[in-house]
């Protein structure tokens, strides 16, 4: 939508009051609170209801005071409502600025009510010209109507922080139009100017308020609700959520999404997943015990030390909460990549929250998913360092969404696959992390392709996604004992393959990076990338494996996907053959004479 400086611009200009008041030098900074005198604020309503006429407004429209703060230079500004017939045209506001004086200087106003009534530009003047704006539904109506819609979107339960309130408003209906000279741009080549809002027709609406709480959720809503018959128009959060930061052990200081309660920051996480038994994502502190105990609080919103808990110390200090820090951030990217890449949400795909106890138990070597309260739990370490780093969280919630989906069973060649699916998705949100932590893509960098070399004091990691056997216990491929091993063990071929599936292989038998099934050309088989990589495992893993799934299933079901998002004889489709010939787990095949890859037949969308 433009912002309306032309028409009461050059009207304000001819005024002698306005005139050279724009001259002004480069401003400071605000003056600090103070107010316009009641008797300026009414004098700059009157001169904006005496120029109603060249905004093509009628006797229909006035102006009303919204708010008022102090600008620079002494200045004080003004917000205002366009009304029609008394009732505020939403959206429709201006922006006033007065001298020390109290003389107007500027003004910025948007157009959304200008085709309301019998003014000389109302375009609309057919709908508009006998607007009625007498309700059929009553206030109360349309919060129970509001009511029933968030209820109806999973807010069952919720309990009101303040009683909900109705306003009648006129409510634009806002639709995008090509500028002039646009009509003809590509959609990737349109710039912001190219791209008008236009308002399409006037709805006489209830603008409904609620400011609900769902355990410890705040559920801040705004629904317009129609004022003819009830249905909802449009509907948004209003949750003003709080940022803070903390100084994570293995990423240096990031950004925490938390949430304000009164003096108080908890460690809730209101923009991801609802539900749950803290009613979004949260961090809890264990304190040493089995239950996950109660929430990380601050008074600052500034989390951690950075530093590794000290055995002994409070897990409520800085430094205790560097535990938490590592949690929260572990949950957001891993809720992030999730569903910014794969549109799915939470554990479940149904965007129930879940959350992570930190400080469990005494220097406790371990951290894990349980399904009784679909949550995680954390350990501060003992041979190990906290148990809270990137790769481990997403291990972790790797298990809720194979629990959601396929649940495989957690012994033999399915248990091997249920380890290996945590470490993939461990490994795809520390690169998404790593990447900036946003975007519809994972990069295809950023993670270093082992489990928990971050939380090994020597730095030694815990399994190598390349080559596995590096560990002195797990396999490089495929064989008939591979189901008689530890699943953390028989994960291993599954591991590598999936590194060749996206990152390829190299040809020199001496290398790391070598497989001596792969007997087609080229020797080196080429990768297709993380991002195309776990789409295809993901859509395999989540709509095709059962509870039972093998080693040999897994490449079939692997294949359908690929071809089912790629094409039959697509680069992709090949790369899954050969990414499981390399660990013994059917033929290999040229790369020669590939196909351009197919239009996807369904499901998740290719990249």
């Amino acid at each position: 939508m433009k912002i309306r400086n032309s028409l009461l611009a050059a009207s304000l200009a001819a005024l002698p009051w306005f005139a050279g008041a724009l001259a002004a030098p480069v401003l400071p900074l605000m003056n600090g609170p103070a107010v316009a005198a009641p008797a300026a604020a009414a004098a700059a309503l009157a001169q904006l209801k005496a120029l109603r006429a060249t905004q093509g407004l009628d006797k229909d429209h006035a102006y009303r005071l919204a708010a008022q703060h102090p600008g620079v230079q002494g200045t004080q500004v003004l917000r205002v409502d366009l009304t029609y017939k008394g009732v505020r045209v939403f959206g429709a506001d201006a922006v006033l600025v007065l001298d020390r004086a109290g003389k107007m200087i500027s003004l910025s106003s948007s157009e959304r009510g200008q085709f309301l009534g019998r003014g000389a530009s109302h375009r609309l003047a057919a709908q508009t010209g006998v607007f009625d704006v007498q309700p059929a539904i009553s206030p109360q109506g349309a919060i129970d109507a509001a009511l029933r819609s968030l209820a109806q979107g999973g807010m069952q339960g919720a309990v009101p922080v303040v009683a909900p309130r109705a306003e009648l408003i006129i409510y634009p209906i806002v639709t995008s139009e090509r500028a002039p000279g646009a009509a003809d741009k590509p959609d990737g080549d349109l710039n912001a100017d190219d791209v008008d809002d236009v308002v399409e027709r006037y709805e006489l609406a209830y603008l409904v308020q609620t400011r609900m709480r769902l355990g410890q959720q705040p559920l801040y809503h705004d629904t317009v609700v129609s004022a003819a018959d009830g249905h909802v128009i449009n509907q948004w959060s209003m949750l003003q959520t709080v940022e803070g930061h903390g100084k994570s052990q293995y990423n240096g200081v990031v950004p925490l999404s938390t949430t304000q309660d009164g003096a108080t920051f908890k460690m809730i996480d209101p923009l991801r997943a609802t539900g749950g038994q803290y009613g979004a994502m949260a961090i809890t502190n264990a304190n040493h015990g089995t239950d996950p105990g109660e929430l990380f609080t601050s008074s600052s919103n500034e989390w951690g030390d950075g530093k590794q808990y000290i055995d002994g110390g409070s897990t409520t200090d800085a430094n205790g909460q560097t535990a938490a820090v590592n949690a929260m951030w572990g949950l957001m990217n891993t809720y992030d990549m999730l569903k910014n890449t794969l549109g799915w949400h939470s554990l479940d795909g149904q965007n129930t929250a879940t959350f992570i106890a930190a400080h469990v138990n005494t220097a406790y070597d371990n951290a894990y998913y349980t399904d009784t309260c679909k949550c995680m739990y954390i350990g501060d370490g003992s041979s190990f360092n906290s148990l809270g780093a990137i790769d481990v969280v997403g291990h972790e919630m790797g298990h809720g969404v194979t629990a959601a989906t396929s649940n495989l069973l957690y012994f033999g060649e399915s248990g091997g696959l249920n380890e290996s699916n945590s470490d993939i998705q461990g490994e795809m949100v520390e690169a998404y992390a790593r990447g900036g932590g946003s975007g519809a893509t994972i990069p295809l960098e950023g993670n270093d392709w082992v489990m928990g070399k971050e939380i090994s004091k020597t730095g030694t990691p815990l399994r190598w996604m390349y080559k596995p056997s590096l560990d002195g216990t797990s396999p490089d491929a495929w064989s008939s004992t591979i189901r008689r091993q530890d699943v953390h063990y028989s994960s291993g071929p599954n591991n590598r393959m999936f590194y060749f599936l996206a990152q390829g292989s190299k040809a020199e038998p001496t290398s790391d990076y070598y497989s001596k099934y792969l007997v087609k050309k080229p020797a080196a088989m080429s990768g297709i990338g993380s991002d195309k990589a776990f789409r295809i495992w993901f859509k395999a893993a989540t709509t095709k494996f059962t509870a039972v799934t093998n080693y040999k299933d897994a490449r079939a079901k692997v294949l359908a996907a690929a071809q089912e998002l790629y094409g039959a004889t697509s680069k992709e489709a090949v790369a899954v053959q050969r990414a499981y010939a390399a660990i013994n787990v059917g033929a290999d095949v040229d790369e020669a004479a590939l196909q351009a890859p197919s239009a996807p037949a369904g499901g998740m969308a290719p990249r």
